[in-house]
């Protein structure tokens, strides 16, 4: 009997960041498109977040964000399947004087009934597309459900299923990536340090519809409309004054349609009813 493949697709991405973790601050840290995306979801997150919140950190990496955040004055149980990012978040936080406030748990997003740090949350949130490596949005919404507060506020970051970036590669000839997030219901193909595994591109609305009626969305940006996506490596550091142009417009018009839907990815949070 085949397994269908969204539940045989965890193991691949834990592998794949795994063998990627050791060289990922070296090959990420200092780009200015990362940097910038990383900006754009914390000013975001912490429109809503109070210092000594109690935050749960699905995909953690390895741990730029749970770093952040603690040193901020909130409280960060970080957890990710990963089990090289988790080990590169250990010695980052060894090394930290805002430790305290940081700890750390290998768990599965689809496996959040197993956690074992359950708690009660008031702010859950997913950075930069972990959510697209399943299949099964609702079951992780299920479990997002169960360890947020009442009145707590989930935060995702996620790729969209349309970039308009990546429509320009068509003039340049690159019809596979230009079309990858086109009509994929059941995930496209990715590879990370050579290892393979699926993803699966979501819209707001799919989402918004998920989450249910028991949250009421807060709001929603696009990321990267207008900044280029991040693999275009180099592109602030070659262009830097296009790269500020494109920052500043984006940052006007983030919120703004159609922008807000033609993002590499999308920002969007919401507030739990009760």
């Amino acid at each position: 009997m085949s397994i269908p493949v969204h539940h045989n697709n965890e193991t691949q991405p834990a592998e794949a960041f795994s063998r990627q973790s050791v060289i990922f601050d070296d090959l990420y840290g200092n780009d200015l498109i990362i940097q910038y995306k990383r900006e754009r979801v914390r000013q975001h997150i912490l429109q809503y977040a109070k210092p000594g919140n109690a935050m749960l950190e699905l995909n953690c990496g390895s741990g730029e964000d749970a770093l952040f955040f603690a040193e901020r004055g909130f409280n960060v149980h970080a957890t990710d399947i990963s089990t090289g990012m988790l080990e590169v978040l250990k010695e980052k936080t060894s090394r930290s004087s805002y430790s305290k406030r940081i700890s750390i748990e290998q768990c599965s997003f689809t496996s959040l009934d197993q956690l074992k740090k359950t708690g009660r949350y008031d702010f859950i949130y997913s950075n930069f597309g972990g959510l697209n490596c399943t299949g099964e949005l609702s079951k992780v919404f299920a479990g997002v459900d169960g360890l947020l507060k009442p009145g707590g506020v989930v935060t995702f970051v996620i790729i969209s299923p349309f970039c308009l970036w990546e429509t320009f590669l068509l003039f340049k000839g690159r019809f596979r990536t230009a079309f990858r997030r086109f009509f994929k219901k059941n995930g496209a193909p990715a590879k990370v340090e050579g290892v393979p595994f699926q993803c699966w591109y979501y819209t707001s609305s799919f989402v918004k519809k998920q989450m249910g009626k028991n949250y009421s969305m807060l709001s929603m940006e696009g990321l990267c409309s207008l900044v280029p996506p991040s693999y275009i490596e180099g592109f602030g550091e070659k262009y830097p004054r296009t790269f500020s142009f494109l920052r500043k417009w984006e940052n006007h018009l983030k919120k703004s349609w159609p922008w807000k839907k033609w993002g590499d990815y999308f920002i969007i949070s919401f507030r739990k009813l009760s």
